[in-house]
């Protein structure tokens, strides 16, 4: 079994969540998430990224404005919507849930 794939497959198991997370603590322009998500060793591939807010926001969790910018084209920032709120506290709850399991599974001997 190759281990690094199944770290891949864990990782991007938990990327929507964690990005849900962070645009819920304010508006982000995506290299913003970007920056956050590789120093947290959350994402390996950049275009992994893209897709997955273009599906959010299909989903109505998140919304985007353009903003200008003075050093270049307009820039897109992303927000949560109250739906995406309600879907990020049932995927935070879940995630609880599943730590607690793992954590019960993993200490025993």
């Amino acid at each position: 079994m190759n281990v690094a794939n199944t770290q891949i497959q864990m990782r991007k198991g938990l990327l929507e969540y964690c990005v849900l997370h962070i645009i819920s603590r304010g508006e982000v322009y995506t290299t913003d998430l970007i920056e956050e998500l590789t120093q947290a060793q959350m994402i390996v591939v950049e275009g992994t990224l893209y897709p997955l807010l273009n599906r959010l926001k299909t989903a109505e969790v998140v919304n985007y404005r353009w903003v200008e910018s003075e050093s270049g084209p307009p820039r897109k920032y992303y927000s949560i919507t109250e739906e995406g709120r309600k879907f990020l506290e049932t995927l935070s709850e879940t995630w609880k849930s599943l730590v607690n399991s793992t954590l019960e599974i993993t200490s025993k001997n």
